[in-house]
């Protein structure tokens, strides 16, 4: 059995980012959590385009132009959709989620969710940074091994 995996080395890579500038106070800190797990794992950050969008909704367009410019290894989306009282989180919580996974399906290049959806603005806290880590950091460690396994198909 040969056995296929995606090591966590970001040398060389070129990532694209696109992140929803609504709830900018956690999306800024999931930004800071992928940008470092970049760092962290050889990566060079001038090799990372990053692209604001108004929202979470606006993101898989965004992260579909930059996925077909085949410039970047991966596309990492970034954002936080917040339960509310009415029915809006859950149309874009959808939205988002079945068009960022359209957009890796369509392209072949990995385009990676890292939107948080959560209930709460402290769910939304713990999962930028505290208690439960930072998704961001998890998103771009996604990227990355992704883009190694890819290499090995």
């Amino acid at each position: 059995m040969n056995l296929l995996e995606g090591k966590l080395l970001a040398e060389g890579q070129r990532i694209g980012i696109v992140a929803g500038r609504f709830n900018e106070f956690i999306t800024s800190k999931l930004l800071g959590g992928a940008i470092d797990a970049f760092n962290r794992h050889g990566g060079d950050e001038k090799n990372i385009d990053l692209a604001w969008v108004p929202g979470a909704f606006e993101i898989p367009l965004v992260a579909k132009k930059m996925a077909e410019t085949h410039r970047y290894d991966a596309v990492v989306c970034i954002g936080a959709v917040i339960r509310g009282a009415t029915p809006h989180f859950d149309m874009v919580a959808n939205e988002a989620t079945k068009g960022i996974a359209n957009v890796g399906l369509q392209t072949g290049v990995p385009v990676i969710f890292g939107v948080l959806t959560t209930d709460s603005i402290e769910q939304a806290v713990e999962r930028a940074g505290t208690k439960a880590g930072n998704k961001g950091f998890e998103a771009m460690t996604t990227a990355i091994e992704m883009i190694n396994l890819l290499k090995q198909l």
